[in-house]
């Protein structure tokens, strides 16, 4: 049987723009308050999201103009690749590795169209061998740092001793939209910043963890609670406010039946290491997995200082618990499109 993968680094990067939550419910409340009725009974969700700043693709004032699509992926374009190579250069200086070293490279975002993808326009400038193989992502959003480090998982152990760089970059601000007066895109203004992650696999020894399982689970007719609609301005957010108490009465089985199918038990897990979607989303999680009211601070302070980035944001606090220690077993988990929940099973190195 093949050795498993090992996780060798991981690493993050951020855009320069910061956004302080006070600036951006202010902004909000000038675009959305005279337009929208229902703003000011919503407007709590500024105060009650749990963030108090995040990254930003482009300053605050960028946001008050209306954009274009092709406009949104311009600045897709040159910030989502700006930030691909700070991250995978992080990534590599960790891992003690050139990215000559780099076999293969799984790029997960769904923030933008980029067709060649982020990880071919970025090819020169991180000097990757012409032979790599590239394994683009798209559609996942915030479950895709979870799935995007399985898939990059996968392809390690398929092929022992080549190093896989994942990288999950999203820039989910571009998705803010002065056209729509609606309570998911208020939502989504609360909550988006933008951010990269990577991480370096290789199957073999020596990493600071070993991935031990992964596996998926897609709940039927669950289309519209989250996802893009498609438009001439760009992507619209679909944010369906049930999202809390599903997680909380549906993540839990799902949890099970992934650890279970792969020999598991919650019992046997020392840290659950989840996205945190906003402050309803983590206490959601922390019931549904039983894990007590505050186990899940790490994912509390990424959130409050980096808002929700979407796929990087389970990364963000994986990097966070191993700078500090990983516990012996921990699981990642993310929930997204689909509606969807991913895992990883992580056993750390002696």
């Amino acid at each position: 049987m093949p050795a498993p993968a090992q996780l060798i680094s991981t690493a993050i990067a951020v855009p320069d723009n910061i956004l302080l939550q006070s600036d951006v419910a202010a902004a909000a409340g000038e675009i959305f308050g005279p337009r929208f009725r229902e703003f000011d009974r919503m407007a709590r969700v500024f105060d009650s999201a749990g963030i108090h700043k995040r990254h930003a693709a482009r300053p605050i004032d960028w946001f008050r103009e209306p954009r274009s699509w092709p406009e949104r992926t311009a600045v897709y374009l040159d910030v989502a690749s700006a930030l691909f190579v700070s991250a995978a250069r992080r990534a590599l200086d960790e891992a003690g590795l050139l990215a000559t070293d780099i076999d293969t490279v799984v790029t997960v975002s769904s923030t933008g169209i980029a067709t060649p993808s982020i990880e071919a326009r970025v090819s020169g400038a991180l000097g990757f061998r012409p032979d790599i193989e590239r394994v683009p992502v798209f559609g996942l959003g915030c479950a895709g740092g979870v799935s995007g480090f399985s898939i990059g998982a996968r392809m390690a152990q398929a092929r022992p001793g080549t190093n896989v760089l994942v990288v999950a970059v999203e820039l989910c601000t571009l998705a803010f939209r002065l056209d729509e007066m609606t309570k998911a895109n208020v939502v989504a203004t609360a909550l988006f910043g933008d951010g990269a992650a990577a991480c370096i696999l290789r199957a073999g020894e020596g990493g600071l963890a070993t991935v031990e399982a992964a596996g998926q689970h897609t709940w039927p007719d669950t289309l519209d609670i989250m996802g893009w609609s498609v438009d001439p301005e760009g992507f619209g957010v679909i944010f369906d406010r049930s999202i809390p108490p599903f997680a909380e009465a549906e993540m839990g089985p799902a949890v099970d039946g992934i650890l279970g199918r792969n020999g598991l038990t919650r019992s046997q897990v020392d840290r659950f290491i989840c996205h945190p979607g906003g402050a309803k989303v983590v206490e959601a999680l922390e019931h549904a997995l039983d894990l007590g009211q505050g186990a899940l601070d790490v994912e509390r302070d990424v959130l409050r200082d980096y808002g929700n980035m979407s796929a990087p944001t389970v990364l963000f606090v994986l990097d966070r618990i191993r700078r500090k220690g990983l516990p012996n077993r921990s699981v990642l988990a993310a929930m997204g499109p689909g509606f969807s929940v991913s895992c990883v099973s992580l056993v750390a190195a002696e």
